[in-house]
Formats: structure tokens, sequence, C-alpha cells
């Protein structure tokens, strides 16, 4: 019985903490909508009157938006559609193609789709960071107008220490972003709360007609309000995408036990805010707070806002490295910054890209109501994506029946549908800015996957039979050296390059020569008994496949500690890797467009080293070089 209950208690301490990191990483996003959603609905841009009817109806809508999109479609419906419990559009894309290989149109159609989706995701790392830190920031000028010349500045300082931390990982800033953002929705909640005792009235926003009177009264308006409201459930996606690090009873308890009241307190509470003072309309969150607050209050926005950024960009590191291993990027340098925490990892490259892309958005908009305007598209464009992939999985990789499947998303689809179509009014006004980068890295992604195929295709199109070279080389009794060789190649039917040039150029042949392939599976990971698939060709030759999962970090010489063949010892000192690097060379008559060829060309001269990426000792790496025209 005491054993029972010891281990009970171990178990809920895990989920408290699991449910902390959550309330930190995964809700800093959507807990800093408060800062503009409210003004935003009121601004000139949408011609909204601000009057207690629709007061009331636009906080109904916000509500209401929290309860269906959030609540019901994410926390409820997509929380379920778990890659073996990772999350995210890319988990979701492996999943939904894993039974679309007898379906090629389909499968090419999700394949779009899902890199459309994380080219938009990554729109929001962009836009995020920068509309969060400039709406805290702008709190300055509440305190004092003389403050206001000096928000772009301090901004863009915040913005640059930003993501020059991230070298320095997560893991021990992480401790803290749980019990700031507690602090920040518990600050949300009680300042909600003084505002509706002094004006319950405006507790009839909990009604839904209200909701529904308000955006039917809109008229042709109804896309510009709506295209407002989704503000207030931005980061959404998070919930989804953050699933692998804190699992689905973490993010549903954090969200139904505190951020849920938080907000939606804080929301009614600047709607009755404006019922009883109209004029706080300028900016209703930080006019809720008494004047003597007001410092405080923009220095815990401007921590949330931090916070909130830091969530996002993490999430651009993660999607970064699935598309890597589900090939559509380009290899880059990732480091690990825990020891324990295999999610919490850096890319050089993405970081600086980042900051660049993000200090040229906030220059570039100048304030937050500009960018709100380019946020939603990518926002409400990622949800849609997520909603036809969730149908695709439903309904082939859990054969859910047709009426059953249609039913779970058809009206998920025709929300967010025109969620997406209220956004889409503010094209011209920034919105093009998400889906113009969207298309370009979509670009940039199906360049690099199919320049690799073409690729791969043009260097073993003429390549002897792996097979049918193991018998030559049985009969002709080269003579071979002591050693282990291991020839790492992306097709084991046909004879590596580089095993091929080291006979051509060095007139040697090992006495143990082990093909080996690395494949990324449409699964998070891989256990590691069933990592490595061995098959022996003779004459001293073996195939191997050694598989990982797309949130995996490879690693060949650990994952060869487990190669079970006699007589063979794989270490630094014995064994030698054979590396083959092309150098693309764009030519005439290519199978893509010749802009597309040079594209790819680019990438591959600057792709990270495969040997750096395989964990391989460098000094037991041989590179042999050849040129590819493509």
């Amino acid at each position: 019985m005491q054993a029972n209950t010891q281990s009970a208690n171990i178990e809920s301490k895990g989920i408290a903490a699991l449910t902390l990191g959550a309330i930190g990483v995964v809700y800093g996003d959507i807990g800093t909508s408060p800062l503009y959603t409210v003004k935003e609905i009121f601004s000139a841009a949408t011609g909204i009157a601000l009057t207690q009817v629709n007061i009331i109806g636009a906080i109904s809508a916000i509500f209401w938006a929290l309860m269906l999109v959030v609540t019901l479609k994410y926390v409820i419906l997509v929380l379920r559609a778990d890659n073996r419990g990772e999350g995210g559009v890319m988990a979701l894309l492996a999943l939904a193609i894993s039974t679309a290989s007898a379906a090629p149109m389909r499968k090419k159609i999700l394949l779009g789709l899902g890199v459309f989706g994380a080219a938009l995701f990554y729109g929001d790392s962009i836009l995020t960071p920068a509309i969060s830190v400039l709406s805290a920031v702008e709190g300055l000028e509440l305190i004092t107008p003389g403050l206001s010349s000096f928000i772009m500045p301090i901004s863009i300082a915040i913005l640059i220490a930003l993501f020059m931390f991230q070298k320095f990982g997560t893991a021990t800033v992480g401790k803290f972003f749980g019990p700031i953002i507690v602090v920040w929705f518990v600050t949300l909640g009680a300042v909600g709360i003084t505002h509706i005792l002094h004006n319950p009235e405006i507790l009839q926003a909990l009604n839904p007609l209200y909701a529904f009177n308000f955006l039917a009264d809109r008229g042709a308006g109804v896309f510009l309000a709506v295209g407002a409201v989704v503000l207030a459930i931005t980061g959404a996606e998070a919930l989804y995408a953050d699933m692998g690090h804190f699992g689905k009873p973490a993010i549903r308890i954090a969200w139904t036990g505190l951020v849920l009241p938080g907000l939606a307190l804080n929301y009614l509470g600047q709607g009755a805010l404006l019922l009883s003072t109209p004029a706080a309309v300028s900016n209703p969150f930080y006019l809720s707070f008494p004047q003597e607050l007001l410092i405080p209050a923009v220095i815990l926005a401007t921590l949330a806002t931090i916070i909130a950024s830091q969530a996002v960009i993490s999430g651009a590191y993660s999607i970064t490295r699935q598309a890597i291993q589900l090939g559509f990027l380009p290899r880059m340098q990732i480091l690990h910054t825990s020891a324990s925490e295999s999610g919490q990892i850096y890319i050089p490259a993405i970081n600086w890209l980042l900051l660049v892309a993000v200090v040229i958005t906030t220059i570039a908009f100048q304030n937050s109501s500009a960018i709100a305007a380019a946020y939603g598209i990518a926002v409400t464009g990622t949800m849609l994506i997520t909603t036809i992939l969730t149908f695709f999985v439903l309904r082939h990789s859990w054969k859910y029946p047709l009426w059953l499947a249609i039913g779970a998303t058809s009206a998920f689809f025709l929300l967010d549908l025109m969620l997406l179509a209220s956004c889409s009014v503010k094209f011209f006004k920034g919105g093009w800015f998400p889906v113009a980068l969207g298309i370009g890295l979509v670009i940039i992604m199906w360049t690099w996957k199919q320049g690799r195929e073409i690729l791969l295709q043009n260097i073993h199109e003429n390549d002897p039979k792996l097979e049918d070279f193991v018998r030559m080389i049985a009969r002709d009794g080269k003579a071979r050296i002591e050693r282990t060789a291991i020839f790492l190649c992306a097709n084991q039917d046909t004879v590596p390059q580089a095993l091929m040039h080291n006979i051509k150029h060095n007139q040697v042949l090992h006495q143990y020569n082990l093909i080996l392939t690395v494949a990324f599976l449409d699964v998070p990971t891989v256990a590691n008994e069933q990592r490595l698939h061995i098959k022996e060709i003779g004459s001293g030759f073996w195939k191997i496949k050694c598989e990982y999962g797309f949130m995996e970090t490879p690693n060949v010489p650990k994952a060869l500690e487990g190669c079970k063949i006699d007589n063979i010892t794989i270490d630094p000192f014995s064994t030698s890797y054979f590396v083959s690097r092309e150098t693309v060379v764009s030519g005439p008559g290519g199978k893509m467009a010749k802009w597309r060829d040079n594209l790819f060309a680019v990438m591959s001269r600057n792709a990270g080293s495969v040997v750096s990426y395989f964990n391989i000792p460098s000094n037991s790496v041989i590179e042999l070089g050849s040129r590819v025209h493509i």
C-alpha cells in the first residue's frame, strides 16, 4: 500500500513538473495575445463602433474562439492525432503519408500541404517575436509619452539579446519559464476579476448568442472583425507542436486549470473596462492596471513576451531538424544544449537567419498594429493545414469510417477556412508577407528534395550492381588489408562511389567492407534493438541499414556498437569511414528549371558535412569527391 502511494506521489510530481514546463513553453505565445487583441478589434481599420452591444459581442467572440478552436479542436481532438507521442505539422505529415504509398497523387498533395504548413510556421517564428516584444514595450508610452521614441531601439535590443542567448540553450532559463508565466496568468486573471466586479454586465459575453449577433451585424465587415478576433488564438498550434516534450495530460491540465481561466477573465475584464471607460480603447490591456502598477506590468509583460518568443524560436529549431531528416532541407549544424533533453537543440544557421528576418520585420512594420495584419494569415493557414492532415490521419491511418472522419473535421475545416479568409482581407496591408515567405520557403524545400532525388539517380544510374561486383571481386582474388572499411551510401543496391574511387585510385580493398545506409523513417523514434538491419553478401561484404526516427539525432559510431558480425571490431583505430562528396554542376537539359538547378547547386555546396551530422570521428574519415551534372 505504501509502495503504491509512493509511486503515485512520484507520478504526480512528474505530471506537476511537466505541467509547469508546459505553462512556460507551450502557452507563452497565446498567453501574450491579450496585449493587443481587444485593441485591434476596435481599431480604426475594422470600423467597429465602441458601443455596449459591440463590446459584449466582441468579448463573446473571443471567448468562444478560445473554446471552439483551442479547447475543442486542439486540446480535445488534434492532441489525439500524435505520431508515437510527437506532434507538430511535420509529425502529422509523416503520419498522414505513411499510408499513402499506394496513392502517389494523394501523397504528393499531402507533402505539398505539409511543406507549406512548415513554411508558414517559419513565418510565425518571425512575426511572433516582433509583435510580442513590440506590443509589450509599447507600454512605455503610457508611462510617459516622452519614451515613445525609445520603443523601437529597446525592442530591437531585446530581440538581438534573445537570439544571441540561444547558443547557451534553454536548460538553465527553462526553470524560470514556468513560474514567470504562472505569475503572468494569475495576474491576467486577477486584473480581469477586479474590472468584472465593477461591471458584471460583461458576463453576458459568456452567452454565444452575443458572439453570433456581433458577427452577423458586421455584414460585409465580418471578415475584418474575425481577422482581429483570430489574434486571441495565435499560439494554439504550439499545443500540438510541443506535445512530444510535455505529453497530453500536462498540456490539457495546464490549459483547463490555469491558462483558459486566466485568459477568459482578462478578456472579460478588458471588456468591463471598456464598458465603463471607453477612452481606454487606445490600450485596454495596460490601462486595466492601476497607474502605480503600470511599470511592473510593463516589466512582467516584456518578460512574458520574451518567453513567448523563446518558445516559437525553439519550435523553429525542432521543425528544421524534422525537415532535414525527412529530406526537405540540407544538413545543418545541430548543437545539443542539454545532456538530458534531446529536444533542446540549437541550429546556428536558423538562429541568425531568424534574427535578421525578425529585426527587418520589426523595423519595416514599426508597430504591433501593423504586424497584426500579417500575423493572422500565418497562424490560420497552419491551422487549416493541420485540420486537413488530421482528416487523412483519421480516415487512412486510423481507418475511421468516412462519415466519422468528415464529421470530426468538417466543422473545424469550415471554421479555419473562415478565419483564413477573414485574415486574407488584410493581404495588401501586410498579409502578403507570410504568404510570400511561405512560397519562397516551399520553393527552397521542394527544390532540395527534388534535386536530391535527381542527383542520386544520376549518380547511380551507371553504377554496377553491388552483388555482381562482389562476385567479381571474389573471382579476382585481389589482396586485402587487415582493416574494416565502412562505406556510407544512399543506395545499397549499387556499388558506392567511394568504394569505386578507392579501388581505382588507391588500388586497395579492405578485409571487411560494410555498406552502410542511414535511413530516416516516418516515425519520431526507433528502438535501439530495431535500429540495425544486417545482411551478409559474401566475400567480406555486408549491407547494413541504420534507421532513425525524424526526431532523433543520428550517431553512427554509437549505433554500430550494436553490430554483431564475427571477427569484426568497429573502433576508431581499426575502422575507416569512406564518404563520397559530390560537387553539383548545373547543365542544360535538366529535369528542373535552370534557376532551380542553380539554387540546388548553391544549397548543396553549403550543406553541412555528413561526417559531423552523423557524429563520425573526423580522424577516421576519408572523403572522395566527384562532379555530378544535373
